[in-house]
C-alpha cells in the first residue's frame, strides 16, 4: 500500500469525525437536538475508528496527532457544549441573559476551556510511553460518552424533569465533567490488557455501543455505561501503578 494512502485512511476518519461535529452544531440550532447528539456519538465511534486504523497500518504521524485534536476539540468539546446549550435553553425555557441563562453559558464554556486544556496536555506528553492510562477523563469520553447521550435523554424523558432540576442538574454536570478532564487521577484507555476477561468485556462494549448508535437505540445503555467505567476506571487508576501515563 502506497505510503500517501496509508497515512490517508485514518486522517479521513478523523476529517469525517469534525465534519460530522460541525455538522450536529448546524443539525441542533435548527431544532433537531436529539438528530445532534447523536451525531456526538457518532463522532465517537469515528474517533476509535481512526486510532484503530492509524496503528493498523502503522500510520501515526506529528500531522495526524495534531490533526486529530483539532477535531476532537469540535466534537467532543465545542458540539456537545452548544447541543447542550440549545437542548436545555428550549426545554427549560430559559430567557436569553437570565441568571439560568448565564449559569449555563459559564458552565458549557468551562467544559470547552477544560476539553482545551486536556487536549494541549495530551500533545505535550504523548510521546512518552504508552502504558495504558489517560491522566484524567478523555474528552471524547466526556462530549461523547456522557455529555451527548445525557443531551438524548433529557430530549426523551424531557417530561419527568422539570425547569428547576435541569437549571440545576446541568450546569453542575459539566462542571464535573471539565474538574474531570483536567484533573490528574489515572483513567484506563480502551487497549489490549493481560486477561481475557477484560479484554472480552472491552470488545463487547464497543459492539453493543456501536450497534446502539447506528440504530439510535437505547441510550439509557451507553449513559450509564459511561457513568459505570468513569466510576471504576478512576477507583481502578488508584489501586494500579503506573510510571507513566498519557
Amino acid at each position: 500500500m502506497k505510503k500517501i494512502v496509508r497515512y490517508s485512511i485514518p486522517n479521513i476518519f478523523t476529517a469525517a469525525s469534525l465534519l460530522l461535529g460541525f455538522s450536529a452544531i448546524i443539525t441542533s440550532h435548527y431544532g433537531s437536538i436529539e438528530q445532534a447528539a447523536w451525531m456526538i456519538v457518532w463522532c465517537g465511534i469515528l474517533d476509535v475508528m481512526d486510532g484503530l486504523a492509524a496503528r493498523l497500518l502503522k500510520a501515526t504521524s506529528p500531522f495526524g496527532a495534531e490533526f486529530d485534536s483539532m477535531a476532537d476539540l469540535v466534537s467532543f468539546g465545542v458540539a456537545p457544549a452548544i447541543v447542550m446549550m440549545y437542548a436545555v435553553m428550549q426545554i427549560a425555557s430559559i430567557e436569553k441573559y437570565s441568571s439560568e441563562f448565564w449559569a449555563l453559558s459559564i458552565s458549557v464554556s468551562a467544559f470547552v476551556l477544560a476539553g482545551a486544556l486536556r487536549l494541549a496536555r495530551y500533545n505535550i506528553t504523548n510521546e512518552k510511553p504508552i502504558k495504558g492510562w489517560f491522566s484524567g477523563l478523555p474528552i471524547t469520553g466526556a462530549g461523547a460518552g456522557l455529555t451527548a447521550t445525557a443531551i438524548i435523554l433529557i430530549v426523551r424523558y424531557q417530561d419527568q424533569f422539570n425547569t428547576d432540576q435541569l437549571t440545576l442538574l446541568v450546569p453542575g454536570f459539566m462542571l464535573f465533567l471539565s474538574l474531570c478532564m483536567v484533573s490528574t487521577f489515572k483513567f484506563p484507555k480502551m487497549a489490549k490488557r493481560d486477561g481475557i476477561y477484560i479484554n472480552s468485556f472491552q470488545a463487547l462494549n464497543f459492539i453493543v455501543s456501536c450497534y446502539c448508535a447506528v440504530t439510535k437505540s437505547y441510550p439509557e445503555f451507553l449513559f450509564f455505561m459511561g457513568i459505570f467505567l468513569l466510576i471504576t476506571g478512576t477507583v481502578a487508576g488508584f489501586f494500579v501503578k503506573t510510571t507513566q501515563t498519557e
